[in-house]
């Protein structure tokens, strides 16, 4: 079973943690973040950064731990590939629910590039695009990202 196809029931599974306090609410998202990453969201670092032309999914450990690092250039990949083929279920579980730009991103894929690259401690995914709608819920998407994840990055907004 792929991690794709235990996500569905990963979700099912983590469905009463959604109806927690902020705190909470945010550990369970860190818990669930685990899961489909393979990667402890408290020993690591996102960065979502809007830019002119798209923007960029950060993410490394905190240490130079090869096993951390692995398991984030795998699930960076990954990612990259599933959003290039429309399918946003890893941040819909993530985020248990639908991430804000998901639609327009999965129903404008042609007209999006992810482009995965390694960085010292991680990788990151360089997405573009030309078209407006597109990049307009590229950075819906990034701004759902920052404010969640509490996590830092450049709103160009």
């Amino acid at each position: 079973m792929t991690r794709f196809s235990l996500i569905p029931l990963l979700m099912f599974a983590a469905a009463p943690l959604a109806a927690q306090s902020p705190d909470t609410s945010y550990a369970a998202m860190q818990a669930r973040g685990k899961m489909a990453m393979g990667v402890d969201q408290n020993a690591s670092k996102h960065v979502f950064d809007d830019l002119a032309d798209g923007g960029r999914i950060e993410l490394q450990a905190d240490s130079a731990d090869s096993t951390a690092i692995t398991a984030i250039r795998a699930h960076l990949e990954t990612v990259a590939s599933a959003f290039k083929n429309g399918d946003f279920t890893t941040p819909a579980f993530v985020h248990s629910g639908t991430v804000p730009g998901t639609d327009v991103l999965a129903a404008k894929r042609s007209a999006i590039t992810y482009q995965f690259a390694p960085l010292p401690r991680g990788g990151e995914i360089r997405i573009t695009t030309r078209d407006p709608e597109a990049l307009h819920a590229i950075h819906q998407f990034l701004a759902y990202q920052r404010r969640e994840h509490h996590a830092p990055g450049h709103d160009m907004h």
